[in-house]
């Protein structure tokens, strides 16, 4: 299990990194990363500390902590800015609050998020082919939610991302100690959306894969 979208209680989680990393560390995760709320007023605060917990819980751990961050209703015109930001303050995973039907996400961040390259845009809601063909061609992870109301789309995300070869993460955007995803519950939320078996292989293949890739803390 890895999951790529978590929050603390640096932004609007319930957990300290210890406990958070400890709790799906008994779930058997091989890896989750947090990714707080944050833009230009407070990624300067977080990013060190996740940075941190990391390098202090890592080697103590069989679940590998990774940092990241949430740009999290950051206008449009802003994003690439401060995923540039990010990415200077030690953020190994951008993630961007996307256009979740949900929530007054301005419209234009789905497409400021993968121009600026980032790594998962999340809840893209109602994600145009257009934008979805984009994030492949820049191989942008589409999320699929297994939050209450983001999951909403994760039918036509799903669909969307088939269509266009956009590669898909399956995260819980956990707040809390009751948020995170079994195994059983990360499947069942593959198949919710409408895709296979084979799918939520290559889902999980990617997924580690793009672990693989990042510098260990």
């Amino acid at each position: 299990m890895i999951d790529l979208h978590t929050h603390t209680f640096f932004s609007d989680g319930a957990l300290v990194p210890a406990e958070h990393l400890r709790r799906v560390e008994v779930l058997g995760y091989d890896a989750v990363a947090i990714t707080d709320h944050a833009d230009s007023s407070n990624m300067d605060f977080i990013i060190p500390r996740i940075l941190q917990a990391a390098r202090d819980l890592n080697p103590h751990s069989r679940t590998r902590l990774i940092a990241g961050i949430e740009l999290t209703h950051v206008p449009p015109a802003l994003i690439a800015d401060q995923t540039r930001k990010a990415r200077e303050l030690g953020a190994q995973v951008v993630v961007v609050h996307g256009e979740t039907v949900v929530e007054p996400v301005q419209q234009g961040t789905n497409r400021a998020a993968i121009e600026a390259h980032v790594d998962i845009l999340s809840h893209p809601g109602l994600i145009t082919v257009d934008d979805a063909a984009l994030a492949a061609e820049k191989d942008i992870f589409l999320e699929l939610s297994g939050r209450k109301g983001h999951s909403l789309t994760n039918g036509h995300v799903a669909r969307i991302a088939l269509e266009t070869g956009a590669k898909l993460c399956i995260n819980a955007d956990a707040h809390g100690p009751g948020d995170f995803l079994t195994a059983d519950m990360a499947r069942n939320v593959a198949l919710g959306a409408g895709l296979s078996l084979d799918d939520y292989d290559k889902i999980l293949h990617d997924m580690s894969e793009f672990v693989n890739s990042l510098v260990v803390l």
